[in-house]
Order: C-alpha cells, then structure tokens, then sequence
C-alpha cells in the first residue's frame, strides 16, 4: 500500500506542482538559462532545479522510512505467529504505533560515546551507512518512468552503493574501540565481500540476457517470461546471497547476540543505533525489491503496475522473516564454505554454460554482437 501511495504522490507532484514552477520559470528558460532540461549554468537555474527534485525526494526518504518501521512491525507479528504469540497488540490498533513508539523512545535516550573511541568516526559511520541505505531508493523504479534516478548503468551504480556500505559497519567497529563491535565488524566485511562475487557473476549474467545495466530495461526484457525461469539456480543463489549480503538470519553472524552481545553496534544508542536500524532494514527491502525486478517481472502482472510490484516485494520480505524464524545460525566456517566452495562455483559454471548458450543460439543481446 506504500508503494502504491508513493506512486500516486510522484504522479501528483509530476502532473501539479512541477508544472507550475516549469510555468514560473518560464521567462528565465526563454532567456537560455537552461533550467530544467540542459545544464544549469546560473545559479537561478540550479536553484530552481532543486526546487522540482527536493519534493520528491522527500516524498522518497518519507515513504522508504514509514515501509522500513512498518516493516518492523509486519516481522515481529510474523514471527509472534510461528512461535505461538500475540506480537505487538499494545500501541493503537493492533499496535500499528509500536514502530513509532519505539523510534520515539529511541531519539529522547542520550547518545554515549565511549570514552576512548575516535568520536568523529564513531558519529560520522552510522550517517554514511544510513545516507547509502537512502540513496540507493532513487535507483528503484516503480514504474515505468516512476523513478527519480533512470540511471543508464542504473544496476551497476545499485550495486556499487550496496558495496560501499561495508565501510559503515568496519568505521563503527573500528572507531568503537572495543573488542566486540571490532569483530563483528570483521565478520561483516568478510561475509559480504565473499558473497558480493557471486551476487556480481549473477549480475552480469542478467546483463548477458538482457543486453542493458538499466533497471527499466531489464523489466521490460521480462513481457514474454520471468529470468526467474531460465535463470532459476542463480535465482535461488542470490535469493541465499541476498539475505548474507543483509546480514540477515540464519547468516547474522556479524551480530550473533550469543557471542558478539550486539555485534559492531554494541557501543551504540539513542539515535546513532537507530541509524544503523533503519539502514538494515531499508537494505533489507531493497533486496526484495531487487529481486523483484531483476528475476519476478517488476511491475509486471494482472492487475495494476505498482500493486504488482507491492505484492511481489510484501512476498519476498515475508519469506525473509520466516527464515529467520525458522532457521538456526550458521557456525562461521559454514558461512565461508557456502559462499566460496559452493555458490562460487555454482555460479560461475552456470554463466559459462549461459555465454555457451547464447553464443550456439546466436541469441546475444545486439549491444554485445
């Protein structure tokens, strides 16, 4: 239902008020002050440029944070039915305000700094995993054309930023100053760095299919038959890697409670912990949505555009918590084994029989002939 809300809100804001500033601006466009559609070379132009995209930005950064502490409360209830309980039933209707009450509480607790951390990382770490969580959404389209960032190497800049996210968790470990938050910390960088190959084997094989990087693009690809057909073991792999890239159970190992207490946030409160909450968890339905689109048609299906894609990601998501309800941790060498020794493989071997493939059928995408 979010994802449909946001929808309609871009359409709004493209249809309304974007039209009445492109009619305000006008008389400066006539002069060839390039406003909106070539390069801004006045600093009315620029201004005037952040005038159309900060709405829906906003709009973005609003609705991504509602999904994620909705998302929250759909896991605790999920996991309160498989073990027999109530979940959350206190704070509104069926405790709808549960996430809310808790961000609340979250903001007015005082944020400690341990003494002998390096203060300056220990601050800017959780902001820069948050800040990356949140850019990557502009990358998502939910339609066609409903996207803020229609990037040409759209999955290949996902894919990057989705990296880039280690160096929050490896600053907070460091800069902590503590030997936990430091070993989970390196837990984290090895774990997503080993599964990061196979996710990116995955990747060009799907860009091998589909002959672009843009996410638009792939979706369309998908009229006739889901890459989830054809490509079905890499679809199951990076489902699996997909939940270790997230740190998500059974492969929560960088913040296994019963040896790390917390892993590399275990130094942090009030609102810096709450950044690296969110962070998770936006990442987490980023995932899904990237599953969504590269292997499940997108917006794709029988009833309308966006609501298709809803219910595609409201899945992915609900599977990820029943796993993690189901499934106990895995011991650390078993993580590496997976990761290296059998998914590696896997699917390396099933790209080159791809490659093979397309080259005997002749089917190679014309942007590689």
């Amino acid at each position: 239902m979010l994802t449909i809300f946001y929808n309609f809100l871009l359409h709004l804001w493209g249809w309304g008020l974007s039209s009445a500033i492109h009619k305000f601006t006008r008389p400066w466009r006539e002069n060839n002050l390039s406003i909106f559609y070539g390069t801004a070379t006045s600093w009315l132009g620029f201004l005037c440029f952040l005038l159309r995209l900060a709405p829906l930005v906003i709009i973005q950064l609003v609705i991504a944070l509602v999904m994620i502490s909705m998302l929250t409360l759909g896991e605790r209830k999920i996991m309160g039915i498989t073990q027999r309980r109530m979940g959350p039933n206190v704070n509104g209707y069926h405790g709808l305000l549960q996430p809310f009450a808790d961000g609340l509480k979250l903001v007015v607790k005082e944020v400690i700094i341990p003494y002998k951390a390096n203060k300056i990382i220990f601050i800017l770490a959780p902001v820069f995993f948050l800040t990356l969580a949140l850019t990557m959404w502009a990358l998502i389209p939910f339609e066609e054309g409903v996207v803020l960032a229609d990037l040409r190497y759209g999955l290949l800049a996902l894919f990057t930023l989705s990296s880039l996210s280690i160096y929050g968790i490896i600053f907070s470990g460091w800069s902590s100053n503590s030997k936990y938050p430091f070993l989970g910390a390196l837990r984290s960088a090895a774990q997503m760095i080993s599964y990061e190959v196979a996710l990116g084997f995955i990747l060009v094989a799907i860009v091998c299919c589909t002959g672009s990087f843009n996410l638009t693009e792939i979706v369309l690809y998908q009229r006739t038959v889901w890459l989830c057909l054809p490509l079905f073991p890499l679809f199951l792999i990076f489902f699996i890697s997909a939940l270790a890239e997230t740190n998500r159970a059974p492969f929560d190992l960088p913040e296994s409670e019963s040896e790390l207490v917390a892993g590399y946030n275990v130094e942090y409160s009030s609102i810096v912990f709450a950044m690296f909450f969110l962070g998770e968890y936006s990442n987490l339905i980023i995932m899904a949505a990237l599953i969504s689109l590269l292997f499940l048609g997108g917006w794709l299906g029988l009833l309308a555009s966006t609501v298709n894609l809803a219910l595609k990601i409201s899945l992915i998501l609900i599977l990820f918590v029943v796993i993690r309800a189901a499934l106990p941790r895995y011991r650390y060498d078993q993580l590496m084994d997976l990761g290296w020794k059998i998914f590696l493989p896997l699917t390396l071997g099933y790209f080159i029989l791809l490659l093979g493939a397309l080259n005997f059928y002749s089917a190679f995408p014309i942007v590689f002939v």
